[in-house]
């Protein structure tokens, strides 16, 4: 997937991830979806739509070759129009969580969901008022700056978490900031996508205690 041509297609989406033909089927159905409802609500930048397939399905199809398993829960925070929760849910095996407070967006994937069979559970609501639970994934894109995505990721992370986060040209001067209040070993990987995009591989996440060192799990 080195070269990936822009704007992309469906067929140059399937010709770069290798997906079946009835999860293209099913992905087609959710892009068909973005297009009819952008008409009515504010789904994504309208100039993406152009570049539907590179922009927003391989941005996020792209997270599947970062994690090292491949079933579990995920939980994706912030997901808005469904990136990278629906396609997530559409292309793999994980037990996907939507966690997203803005109500119109939330009928829009519940729709998606419905006509896709996606395997997608949603949470409607602001993430820190949503009970948390245990996470083997949990992503976000374009949703916050890091020190305040990984205190919205903090309460559903165990031991093995493994967290992906797609950032941009910003990242050092926020992992420098995160690093103030969070001891954790990150992966800065290329996005497929985007020259001055990266995902943030991250393992091993504690808050720094006022000393500095890790406070451990409870």
């Amino acid at each position: 997937m080195a070269d990936v041509p822009s704007p992309l297609g469906p067929e140059g989406f399937q010709a770069a991830t290798n997906v079946s033909r009835e999860t293209l089927d099913r992905l087609t159905v959710y892009a068909e979806l973005l297009k009819k409802w952008q008409n009515a609500i504010n789904l994504v930048g309208k100039s993406t739509l152009k570049d539907l397939w590179r922009r927003h399905m391989l941005d996020s199809f792209q997270l599947l070759s970062h994690v090292d398993r491949a079933n579990g829960s995920w939980v994706d925070l912030g997901s808005g129009a469904g990136f990278p929760a629906l396609v997530v849910a559409i292309c793999s095996e994980f037990d996907v969580h939507a966690l997203e407070s803005d109500q119109r967006k939330c009928l829009f994937m519940s729709n998606v969901s419905r006509e896709t069979s996606a395997n997608l559970t949603l949470h409607r609501g602001r993430i820190e008022e949503i009970t948390p639970f245990s996470a083997d994934i949990i992503s976000a894109r374009a949703l916050a700056p890091l020190d305040k995505l990984l205190d919205l990721a903090a309460p559903f992370v165990h031991d093995a978490t493994e967290i992906l986060f797609l950032k941009g040209q910003d990242v050092d001067e926020e992992l420098t900031k995160a690093s103030k209040c969070w001891i954790m070993d990150v992966e800065k990987r290329c996005s497929l996508t985007s020259e001055d995009g990266c995902i943030l591989k991250i393992t091993g996440l504690r808050r720094r205690s006022s000393s500095g060192e890790a406070e451990n799990h409870e």
